[in-house]
């Protein structure tokens, strides 16, 4: 029987003479090939090729191609029968539609915004300094607030979160009512938080964190009585 070097089978018997090789090519195998290098694109810059024209800004990506960002003309000279995306920023973050990245990619998990009536999701993680007041769920990779329902912030941190051998960072301590510290167990909690510039939505399917909180009953312990002994 002959065996295909790049099936799974061929990667696990490679597996068994080096660990490390076998570990990487599964890895790779877990993601479109044009993902890492689009999420390492820098967009919005102005294309060389068409820097006199009106719309010369690179804000598209060719998923064939993979040659970094191309701007409208370039995606539609010289990449007429491939297949391209558009980014769009929000608050200085580059964007996609859900509408286009579903389509070919699994963003189960990962948290989605609304911004100009389009639902979108982050390419890069945007961590926070701290999380806010009352934030039940972080994103498990860079701890930005998120909403219950959702693991990750960006289709970046959802890679880092869902690769083998990853350990996530240990959450932060949540205080109750009174100061009273909440004990956690999962590390999938997460926090509950706002957007500055869009709304963030709850919709699609994600695992949902799960968490026991223990509570300290604060019984003040018994304190000496004085009686006064009337005189006769």
């Amino acid at each position: 029987m002959a065996i295909d070097h790049g099936s799974p089978l061929a990667l696990k018997n490679r597996g068994a003479v080096g660990g490390g090789e076998y570990e990487e090519e599964v890895e790779k195998q877990r993601w479109p090939p044009w993902l890492r290098p689009l999420l390492a694109t820098s967009f919005f810059v102005q294309c060389r090729i068409h820097a006199a024209a009106h719309k010369s800004e690179c804000n598209m990506y060719c998923l064939d191609c993979m040659n970094g960002a191309l701007c409208s003309l370039c995606l539609a000279y010289h990449h007429r029968d491939h297949h391209g995306i558009q980014i769009r920023r929000s608050s200085y973050h580059d964007v996609i539609r859900v509408s286009e990245i579903q389509k070919r990619l699994d963003i189960t998990g990962v948290q989605t915004y609304i911004i100009n009536s389009a639902r979108v999701v982050f390419l890069n993680e945007r961590p926070q300094p701290r999380p806010g007041k009352g934030v039940t769920n972080t994103c498990e990779v860079c701890e930005r607030s998120l909403l219950d329902s959702f693991r990750f912030c960006s289709l970046g941190c959802k890679i880092v979160g869902t690769s083998e051998g990853y350990h996530p960072r240990k959450k932060h301590a949540v205080y109750g009512c009174g100061g009273r510290k909440k004990k956690r167990v999962a590390l999938k909690d997460t926090r509950f938080g706002s957007e500055d510039s869009c709304t963030s939505t709850s919709g699609g399917s994600s695992d949902k964190s799960s968490f026991v909180q223990s509570f300290t009953s604060s019984t003040p312990p018994p304190t000496p009585t004085s009686y006064r002994t009337g005189s006769m």
